[in-house]
């Protein structure tokens, strides 16, 4: 039978339903009726069009551009590609030149006061070396080393112990720093300025020992040198400034820490970052003030020239070892008791035991015995850090150290 469908258009009977009423009609009851197609099919694929638009418009700006900044961001080896993963999306060019521009400006204005574990001479995060950067020192920083007089450094060189004796980490870092990639020419680039003063070069004539009873006043003077000629200093107060003091007791510039305590730090350096030997767990007057301890100046020359083979090829014939001062009625013409007696103790306790080997003096060639030795005993001084345990390293000797409460270069790093 035939099958009458209502359109969009009206026969004029009232029986039979408008364009607003659309019913088909089947004169077989067991037919299903059909819906008409012609007025809804516009809408429906008007809306269709409409979300596909929409996904192609999605697809194009959102998800192909970040998929290609994810590529492109893996693709970059190393810290670099990391970083430029995680600043990518945050800001455009020009925003990012604006807010470097206001950060820069903010850092000009601020007073900033540095904290001793966010700066580094070394470089920690990698143990590999390159011919340009013999040393890892880190490339995020740079520092101007002033150009001082003569009479501040280079003139006491000509003593050949200025640079090679215990107190001679003050020439070893002005070398470093002279040839270093973080060395800038321009101070107005520079985060950190460097004061290279040789305050330990001056030897006394009876003792041969160096003589710090001038250091104040000479690193006072390279002070009033520099802040009359650049205004760096007295823009910051000197907080930006770096000083060496590889002395017994830092920058209190003395031998005996009850002088030491009694002098302090002198007022002028107590704002500026301090590079010293010293230091202990407790608080202490003379590391009251932003520093980073180092280790003691051994001369690396000196060390190779003894070691002919590795240091664990070497014949361990000596169980423990010490050459040096070691006073048996330890009494000071300054009255005080030389290294706290310990030393004093050692030698009496074990100088008759054929496994110590025990002097009480140096000789020029005592590395050879430290190539001998398994422990090298390290007591204490008048301070309580010794070169003798950065040499017993060196020469495969176990650093044997006595010393209360001592604090020990690079010991918060976590290899």
């Amino acid at each position: 039978m035939h099958r009458v469908s209502v359109v969009l258009k009206s026969n004029g009977h009232r029986e039979i339903p408008s364009y607003s009423s659309f019913t088909s009609f089947s004169k077989n009851k067991h037919e299903a009726p059909v819906a008409s197609h012609s007025y809804w099919e516009k809408p429906r694929y008007l809306v269709l069009g409409i979300c596909i638009l929409f996904s192609v418009f999605a697809l194009c700006f959102f998800i192909l551009p970040a998929s290609m900044e994810f590529t492109v961001g893996n693709s970059e080896p190393g810290h670099q590609g990391l970083l430029r993963k995680n600043l990518r999306g945050l800001q455009t060019e020009e925003t990012t030149n604006a807010l470097s521009e206001e950060i820069g400006e903010e850092s000009k204005n601020k007073e900033w006061r540095l904290k001793p574990d966010h700066f580094t001479l070394f470089n920690t995060s990698s143990l590999l070396t390159t011919p340009f950067n013999p040393l890892n020192l880190t490339n995020g920083i740079r520092i101007y080393v002033y150009d001082l007089p003569a009479k501040f450094n280079e003139d006491w060189l000509a003593d050949e112990r200025c640079s090679n004796h215990l107190f001679a980490a003050e020439v070893a870092i002005h070398k470093v720093l002279m040839t270093s990639p973080i060395r800038t020419l321009d101070p107005c680039e520079a985060d950190f300025f460097f004061i290279p003063v040789y305050v330990s070069c001056k030897f006394t004539p009876k003792t041969g020992f160096p003589w710090l009873g001038q250091a104040r006043k000479f690193m006072e003077a390279a002070v009033n040198h520099v802040s009359t000629r650049m205004e760096f200093w007295n823009r910051s107060g000197g907080r930006d400034h770096i000083f060496v003091a590889s002395h017994d007791y830092g920058a209190c510039f003395h031998t005996l820490e009850t002088e030491a305590i009694a002098h302090g730090i002198p007022e002028f350096m107590r704002k500026s970052l301090i590079l010293q030997t010293f230091g202990v767990q407790d608080f202490h007057p003379c590391q009251a003030a932003e520093h980073i301890q180092i280790p003691p100046y051994v001369s690396p020359s000196v060390a190779a020239s003894y070691i002919k083979d590795p240091p664990e090829r070497q014949k361990r014939n000596i169980f423990a070892f010490f050459r040096g001062k070691m006073e048996i009625n330890p009494k000071n013409v300054s009255g005080l008791v030389y290294s706290r007696g310990v030393r004093t103790v050692l030698y009496k306790k074990f100088s008759h035991n054929r496994r110590f080997l025990l002097k009480r003096h140096r000789t020029d060639n005592y590395q050879l015995e430290m190539l001998r030795s398994t422990f090298c005993l390290c007591p204490v001084g008048w301070a309580p850090w010794s070169p003798r345990i950065v040499e017993a390293v060196v020469h495969g000797c176990v650093p044997v150290i006595i010393a209360d409460n001592i604090s020990l270069p690079y010991s918060h790093i976590r290899l």
